[in-house]
């Protein structure tokens, strides 16, 4: 046991904190031997009473490797008094007491057995990482202990985590801290260029790097990885390369972490999977690129992408770190020092930016609301509701209960879409060719991009490499898939088949994960085709699968969104057929109002989501659904298809006149955005005789309005809004009212007003109109509310102008006394 780590100081206070409380918080830098010595030192104590401990690793090579190391302090083998339990692979004994886990795997362990009986520990190490499955099983954990286990213990272990910001949310659990046995790193920023291939950049750095000794490169992905190995090979010949990424055999793994056999100079070039918990032998240059790549969910389309981002200032701090594990080393970053200020302090928590599908799942067989759980980052609201939609799909869920066939899919340790390809092929007999169809789906695409979507030619490519014949795939991709494929044959317990396949088969079992997927072609020989759910995509051009007329879709991506690229790209999908689909179809009588053609539309539809399969015409309407259908179409466009004439906008201005002016009495909102709101009150019974558009403007819209008014109503109206007024010269004379309640408009010539000494009123003699005196042309002289002063002040000289201008009127000086006429009056001579 090594004397010299760090965490020995402060392991008494670890253990006397956890005789007291069930749960504690370790801060402690990497290097302190927190992942390593620490949990062994603890499994004599009291507390434990013989009880396992459970170390829970973010990754499996992590796991894996820190159990191999505690196995190799206590001098045994893997499996004896340490073990190590990851998906597909375990080693644990009977007396195996510290097991190492990632946390799916617990989280697992917890639903068939919530009380964790013989557990006595859990250890989170690494929780700063903050990954989906760390947060849910520490939610769950803690859940146990409060209800079912109070006795067991809990220790969190974080490199960067706010400590105090993690006790508070733990009921003030108590937090330690211990010294890091860290060398000196220099940091040395070389810049961006961002013009140039990061492989290019790297490689460089790397080239500099050597000088130092063995280098570690961290790099987005696995083909960022690859470009870079081939440029510094080609600059060094006598370097040798060692890749390090999750889809790697754990043999290339494991060997990318010990000294090179040969003593040879080494060069790590790996991906986040590096950055914590390993101790890579003879690193004294870390070359950081400055960016990961990430997963991120979007619940407004339902789907996920890898983005390549920037890392966090606390990730570049742990990615550096790696130089001085075993000595003095250098950090170079391709930022400038001032875009390292600019940097995210820390990573975002997966569960932000997660598919939570798999987490709802867990909850719903868990029996917890997820809201009532202990979250350090609470799930978001959008991400939920899009996960039980989705369970709900498949299946899984009815409401938010779970379902025989959701606990079903919990049995099998991989994602529910999957897991329900899985048992959907087994209940259709083909159970071997879901394994397959699984582990192509869950690893990376063996083809290159140019080979085309059809995910059936990498089902038989698969087949024929694995039964000994030559393809042109990527090797190391089927090897992975084949280990994969071969896990999943052995938990089903069937042999291994290589026979020819149907690629509609594929597709059905592709559509049994991705339901709302299923898409039919738009037009015959095109790339676009729609979703079930409703979404638009696209092959690329020229893919051979451009001639099936329905896919089922796996991976693609969420189109740009924007006018010139609204459609997302189909990466992967097969061949449907939509007879064997049947049993999904559903049938539904369609009523719906054709803006383009402008007619009702009545049809009979089989359908998948928001695909039509077949349709044949519905020849009888039930009459409440269409004057529903009509009557949401008015409320949307009846601006334009209703007939909105003079006669009715001057009775709703009358009626909407009194509202304004007497509010004390029960006057009907009639504006049209209350009309059209409220379509459905009043035109109902004259839609049902309404098929086409024109249609809608044979109605009487004004005669319909007028007969919602009451008798009485009616009367009232037309007293105390009267639709013209009668002016002296006998005249009936029409009213133009205002919808605002404005004064009334009365428009009349100023000849037929004689002898008139008051402005007319309104409104039961409260509102004097507005009168507008007119010429014999009827052009405007005048506009007053106050005619006796008309008549008085300006008549004079209005009647001046009127004089020279139309001549063969007579226009009296005595206003008062002169007759009211109509047409012209011979001036006297």
């Amino acid at each position: 046991m090594p004397v010299s780590l760090p965490i020995l100081d402060i392991v008494p206070n670890i253990k006397a904190a956890l005789s007291q409380h069930n749960t504690l918080i370790l801060q402690a830098p990497p290097g302190a031997g927190k992942s390593t010595v620490l949990p062994l030192e603890l499994l004599a104590e009291s507390w434990l009473g013989g009880q396992k401990i459970l170390l829970l690793e973010p990754r499996r090579l992590a796991a894996r490797a820190v159990a191999t190391r505690m196995a190799s302090l206590l001098d045994e083998s893997i499996g004896a008094t340490v073990g190590y339990r990851i998906r597909f692979d375990h080693r644990i004994g009977a007396n195996t007491r510290l097991e190492v886990l990632t946390e799916g795997i617990l989280t697992r362990r917890l639903q068939h057995d919530p009380t964790l009986e013989g557990v006595g520990l859990v250890i989170f190490d690494e929780f700063h990482e903050r990954n989906l499955h760390s947060d849910l099983a520490l939610a769950l954990c803690r859940e146990s202990q409060q209800v079912l286990r109070e006795d067991l213990r809990i220790l969190i272990m974080s490199a960067t985590l706010d400590g105090a910001a993690l006790s508070t949310l733990l009921n003030h659990a108590p937090v330690l801290t211990s010294k890091g046995r860290q060398h000196p790193i220099r940091i040395q920023y070389l810049g961006h260029e961002p013009d140039e291939a990061l492989s290019l950049q790297v490689a460089r750095a790397i080239r500099r790097a050597l000088a130092e000794g063995d280098v570690l490169a961290f790099l987005p992905g696995a083909g960022e990885i690859h470009r870079t190995a081939e440029l510094v090979q080609t600059s060094h010949p006598a370097v040798v390369i060692y890749p390090l990424y999750g889809d790697l055999p754990p043999a290339q793994q494991q060997a990318a972490l010990l000294p090179d056999p040969e003593g040879r100079q080494k060069v790590v070039l790996a991906t986040t999977i590096a950055e914590t918990s390993l101790t890579i032998e003879g690193i004294r240059a870390v070359v950081d690129s400055g960016y990961t790549r990430v997963p991120r969910f979007d619940p407004r389309t339902g789907f996920t992408r890898l983005e390549t981002i920037r890392v966090s200032q606390d990730a570049a701090d742990q990615r550096a770190g790696r130089a001085g594990r075993l000595g003095p080393g250098v950090g170079y970053r391709l930022w400038s020092e001032g875009l390292h200020q600019q940097l995210a302090p820390n990573r975002t928590p997966e569960i932000l930016e997660a598919d939570l599908a798999p987490v709802v799942l867990e909850l719903a067989q868990w029996g917890a609301d997820i809201r009532s759980l202990t979250w350090l980052t609470p799930p978001p609201v959008g991400a939920t509701s899009q996960a039980r939609e989705l369970l709900n799909l498949l299946g899984a869920l009815d409401g938010v209960q779970i379902t025989e066939r959701g606990r079903e899919m919990l049995r099998l340790p991989t994602h529910p879409r999957v897991a329900h390809l899985l048992l959907e092929g087994k209940a259709a007999s083909l159970t071997a060719l879901a394994t397959d169809v699984a582990a192509l789906l869950e690893e990376r695409d063996p083809l290159a991009k140019e080979a085309g979507a059809d995910l059936s030619l990498r089902v038989e490519i698969l087949r024929k490499w694995r039964g000994g014949g030559f393809v042109n795939a990527d090797r190391q991709a089927l090897e992975r898939i084949e280990r994969l494929a071969l896990a999943w044959r052995k938990l089903f317990g069937i042999p291994v088949d290589n026979t020819f396949i149907v690629p509609a088969q594929v597709g059905m079992l592709v559509a049994a994960a991705y339901p709302e997927r299923m898409a039919k072609q738009r037009d015959a020989g095109r790339e676009t085709y729609k979703l079930a759910n409703g979404r638009g995509v696209r092959l690329a051009e020229r893919d051979p699968l451009v001639h099936e007329p329905w896919l089922a879709v796996a991976h693609l991506d969420a189109g740009a969104g924007s006018v010139r690229s609204p459609e997302g790209r189909i990466f992967l999908a097969a061949p449907l057929n939509p007879a064997d689909m049947v049993d999904q179809f559903k049938k539904e009588e369609v009523i719906r109002w054709d803006t383009q053609r402008g007619e009702l539309v009545a049809r009979i539809e089989n359908r998948l989501g928001e695909i039509t399969v077949s349709s044949m015409p519905l020849t009888q309407i039930p009459p409440e659904t269409q004057v529903r259908v009509l009557a949401e179409v008015l409320r949307k466009e009846g601006e334009t298809m209703l007939s909105w004439t003079e006669a009715l906008e001057q009775w709703q201005a009358r009626l909407m006149s009194l509202q304004a002016w007497r509010p004390e009495d029960d006057w009907p909102d009639v504006s049209r955005q209350n009309l059209l709101a409220t379509v459905s009150d009043w035109l109902s019974p004259f839609l049902t005789t309404v098929r086409r558009k024109e249609d809608f403007a044979k109605l009487d819209i004004t005669t319909i309005l007028k007969d919602t008014l009451p008798w009485a109503q009616r009367q009232e109206l037309d007293a105390l809004a009267p639709e013209t007024l009668l002016v002296p010269s006998g005249s009936h004379i029409k009213v133009l009212y205002q919808p605002d309640g404005g004064s009334p408009i009365l428009a009349v010539r100023l000849q037929e007003m004689f002898g008139l000494a008051d402005t007319p009123l309104v409104n039961g003699g409260r509102t004097p109109v507005l009168l507008h005196l007119l010429s014999p042309g009827y052009r405007p002289v005048q506009v007053t509310q106050d005619l006796r002063s008309f008549w008085n002040n300006t008549y004079p000289a209005v009647r001046k102008e009127l004089r020279v201008r139309y001549q063969k009127h007579h226009w009296p000086e005595d206003p008062w006394t002169a007759e009211a006429v109509r047409g012209a009056k011979r001036r006297n001579p």
